[in-house]
């Protein structure tokens, strides 16, 4: 058994894997139309920071990750971007995807609920439910690709500073899980689930 000092360490070494396959992906860019000289690396690193939508999902998928443990804490972050790019595909080729706006919004509110109920389904459910919500963030980032001015600067900026994001969702819920039973990173769940509702009634 796995002593409770060197989870950090497994932690730590799960999100630099994460990221490590995170950069090896295909392209893919915002989930909104970017035109002009606004394509490049700089407004690709820049949007998922700055995109609360995109920003809460994949900080999500990482908290819920380190949450829940085991090889929790590196599949999840991995399938996700994984994912993406089957669903940014379908998007690139203009497969009809109806509610992706919807399933983004639902994203953000079911993953936030999952990590304030500390919900720990089998891995392959919560990689399901990750599937899922992944298909519709690629789709929506595929579908706009083709408008960036420069398609391949941009996606790079955009899957690092993605890859970033889920180590930082990682490195969080370490933080946060071992204090007050874990409470602290339940109650930053029920935020990002809140959140979640603004983006599905806007």
């Amino acid at each position: 058994m796995m002593s409770s000092s060197s989870r950090p360490v497994r932690g730590c070494a799960a999100g630099l894997l994460s990221l490590a396959f995170t950069l090896a992906l295909p392209a893919i860019a915002s989930a909104h139309i970017v035109t002009g000289e606004s394509g490049g690396f700089g407004s690709g690193f820049e949007h998922p920071l700055t995109g609360p939508d995109h920003f809460l999902a994949m900080f999500a998928v990482g908290l819920w990750g380190a949450q829940m443990g085991g090889r929790a804490v590196w599949s999840l972050p991995v399938t996700f971007p994984l994912i993406m790019v089957l669903g940014g595909i379908a998007g690139i080729v203009g497969l009809p995807f109806p509610g992706v706006e919807i399933g983004i919004a639902l994203s953000i509110i079911v993953l936030g609920l999952a990590i304030g109920f500390a919900w720990k389904p089998a891995e392959w459910g919560a990689l399901l439910v990750i599937a899922v919500f992944a298909l519709c963030h690629g789709y929506a980032h595929g579908a706009e690709l083709p408008y960036a001015a420069d398609p391949a600067d941009y996606a790079i900026g955009f899957v690092l500073a993605t890859g970033l994001i889920h180590i930082i969702g990682i490195a969080v819920g370490l933080v946060l899980n071992p204090i007050y039973g874990g409470r602290l990173s339940r109650g930053l769940g029920g935020v990002i689930a809140i959140a979640g509702l603004y983006f599905l009634v806007r």
